[in-house]
């Protein structure tokens, strides 16, 4: 019996997923969804109950799906990544678990404790950002001088038992976020101190100059220690500007990385994580792949491959060789989840259809071609070449011609006959990495697209300076991710805004 669902995955995105016979069991319909839907992360499923006014309840049984078409609702399952001594010192504060769960889909299978103890799991700065509990004795004496505050606006005397109490709390805090808080990020902590604390309010200016330098110099000297300790994220910028490199740049997160460089797990080093590796390879090689077991050891070996990456910026042929799993399209989304947090196909698809109509409507007036209008019209859009990243070919041409010089790109592989058509056919799509193909038998645009912008994260490439607005669209209003939009994209948004009709 043939079953057309409408799956609900998250408040911005429902998936329409025709099913030829009705799966045995619920676990079943879950690995369906999993592979036509291509998501990660564990979750259950609801659907809406007819014989109830179509209110949602758990789905426990196949027989309880409606007959013919029913709406399911994807609830995904999301642990929470504190441990028991995170969960201690943030007491109460709900909105570091809020923060990375008000996004749409950005839940991945969990990785075991093994591994993730050393990763981070907030995926967006809070605003406003939670001052952690402090010392029962601080907190008795701030309680005191607030209510004193009230009546007289004198603010308390800051001993230095005070001040350093508040200063290591935030800075413990703010590092389970960032290691590299941006300027505008210790300020909203500061903002947030003498709102919590009124009587820490300074007489000058805003209130606040004094502790914004406070933070500032804590989190440098905090930083500073965690160094000697072997910090892995600290460690990497331990050359000073001053050691004669003109070349040095600071590998630090610039484009929403909430993992960038994490230390190994525990009782983990660079020699048994070798091991690991090449066990990766065999497993990577074989006729069979063991899906379960590349999974495991990527997400063992996340550390090590991720100080190759940033630190060492090898070329990609080199990366291929050293770690072939990387480049498999489960992999690619899981290791995007490692360093961001986010799901990138859920989200990245999601974001396409939302965007559609502004682009595809001055590229295509066929509805079932917009998406892919709308991503080839990006770069145009903004005034940038699409030729750039996208090439073209015929089956016949050698490929080596048509990669040639190509940084990053989507290359679309024609059959011989397509100069005699006006819609030529589409054999493959494929995508390049420093003149290299490093995947193929993509199924559309808007998957290479999403495929290629992981791959940047993955591989720490930066975009290509002639596709730099696309790029940091796709960052920064698709996938809303990093920083704010540069300039240039925040101006021909309003341009376009301004001139159409819906705007």
């Amino acid at each position: 019996m043939a079953l057309l669902l409408r799956v609900v995955v998250s408040a911005d995105e429902a998936r329409r997923v025709h099913l030829s016979q009705v799966p045995e069991s619920v676990d079943a319909l879950i690995d369906v969804l999993k592979e036509k839907l291509q998501l990660q992360g564990d979750f259950t499923l609801q659907f809406e109950d007819p014989d109830f006014a179509n209110a949602l309840c758990t789905l426990s049984d196949i027989s309880e799906i409606p007959r013919d078409r029913a709406v399911l609702h994807i609830k995904w399952k999301i642990a929470s990544q504190l441990d028991n001594s995170d969960s201690q010192s943030l007491g109460s504060i709900s909105s570091l678990d809020t923060a990375s769960l008000n996004s749409p889909v950005h839940t991945s299978t969990n990785p075991s404790p093994t591994t993730s103890s050393n990763l981070r799991s907030t995926s967006v700065w809070p605003s406003p950002f939670p001052i952690p509990p402090l010392s029962h004795d601080v907190e008795l004496k701030l309680r005191k001088a607030n209510e004193a505050y009230e009546k007289t606006k004198i603010g308390i005397d800051v001993t230095r038992d005070i001040k350093t109490d508040i200063l290591d709390k935030i800075t413990q805090v703010t590092f389970n976020i960032t290691a590299y808080p941006r300027p505008h990020e210790v300020e909203s902590i500061a903002v947030a101190l003498i709102s919590k604390y009124p009587c820490l309010k300074e007489n000058d200016g805003n209130g606040y100059e004094g502790w914004l330098t406070s933070i500032k110099n804590r989190f440098s000297n905090f930083r500073a220690k965690l160094r000697v300790a072997g910090c892995s994220e600290v460690s990497i910028n331990s050359k000073s500007k001053g050691d004669g490199d003109m070349t040095y740049t600071l590998k630090r997160v610039k484009r929403g990385e909430i993992n960038h460089c994490p230390n190994h797990p525990n009782e983990h080093d660079d020699a048994s994580l070798e091991e690991q590796r090449m066990l990766l390879v065999e497993a990577s090689k074989k006729a069979r792949v063991d899906d379960s077991l590349i999974r495991v050891k990527m997400d063992l070996t996340f550390s090590l491959r991720r100080r190759e990456v940033v630190e060492e910026q090898p070329m990609v042929m080199v990366i291929q060789n050293r770690w072939p799993a990387l480049f498999f399209k489960e992999q690619i989304v899981e290791e995007f989840f490692r360093i961001t947090n986010k799901n990138l196909l859920g989200t990245f698809r999601a974001a396409v259809e939302k965007y559609r109509n502004s682009f595809g409507s001055t590229t295509s007036n066929i509805i079932r071609h917009r998406q892919d209008a709308a991503l080839r019209g990006l770069p145009i859009f903004l005034r940038e070449e699409p030729g750039k990243l996208f090439k073209q070919c015929l089956e016949t041409d050698p490929h080596d011609v048509a990669i040639k010089g190509v940084a990053v790109g989507v290359l679309y592989v024609l059959e011989d006959c397509a100069v005699e058509t006006s819609s030529p056919k589409v054999q493959n799509i494929s995508l390049i990495v420093e003149e290299s193909v490093v995947l193929q038998d993509i199924a559309d645009t808007p998957t290479a697209v999403a495929y290629l912008f992981g791959l940047l994260y993955a591989l720490n490439i930066s975009y290509p300076d002639d596709l730099k607005y696309t790029f940091d669209t796709l960052q920064s209003v698709f996938m809303e991710m990093g920083p704010k939009c540069t300039n240039e994209v925040i101006r021909v948004f309003f341009e376009f805004s301004c001139s159409s009709p819906s705007g």
